[in-house]
């Protein structure tokens, strides 16, 4: 499971890195239904790329390893059974993070929180989440077995709580978060 999202906890901490150069996502409109920014000033389009470009980078690299793994120790799923036909499924671990990511700040800007604000569980979830049940419809053979069972979903909750809880406080620390959550 863990091996399966590296990419997209890697496109999430990574994403920070432009530190909020180029143009926010939402280009600054408002939400029609309440007058509220859609996503937020934090989330950027140069965010987006970054984040998804570095985390594909680490997810084709996780898709060659897999695939001149000997048999016998391929505990993993592959992605494909190529490189490059595992491109889909790199790109939904990471865009489909990303898109979470965003989808996470578009509910907390609908119920009036503030950028930045914490939202236990909507900062960490969502960008696991969206790729984890868009995963199980298009690749199932990945996912399922991967992410649908009691054992798997406890996992996911502890790993996702705490790297999101150690990268923030990381990304905090060297400047690239404004707050450590």
């Amino acid at each position: 499971m863990l091996w399966v999202l590296t990419s997209t906890y890697v496109a999430s901490a990574t994403a920070t890195l432009p530190r909020g150069r180029g143009p926010p996502m939402d280009f600054g409109r408002l939400w029609p239904g309440d007058g509220r920014r859609i996503l937020g000033p934090s989330k950027t389009w140069s965010g987006f790329l970054f984040g998804t470009f570095i985390g594909s980078l680490v997810a084709l690299l996780q898709a060659y390893l897999i695939l001149i793994a000997p048999p016998s120790l391929q505990l993993v799923p592959q992605f494909g059974p190529t490189v490059l036909a595992s491109i889909p499924v790199v790109l939904l671990l990471t865009a489909g993070g990303m898109t979470g990511d965003a989808l996470g700040s578009f509910l907390k800007r609908r119920w009036n929180r503030a950028a930045g604000a914490r939202s236990f569980l909507l900062d960490q979830l969502p960008f696991v989440a969206v790729p984890i049940l868009v995963g199980a419809l298009a690749f199932p053979s990945v996912f399922v077995p991967t992410f649908f069972s009691l054992e798997a979903l406890f996992w996911l909750l502890v790993f996702t709580l705490g790297l999101h809880a150690g990268f923030n406080w990381i990304g905090f620390k060297i400047g690239t978060k404004k707050v450590p959550w």
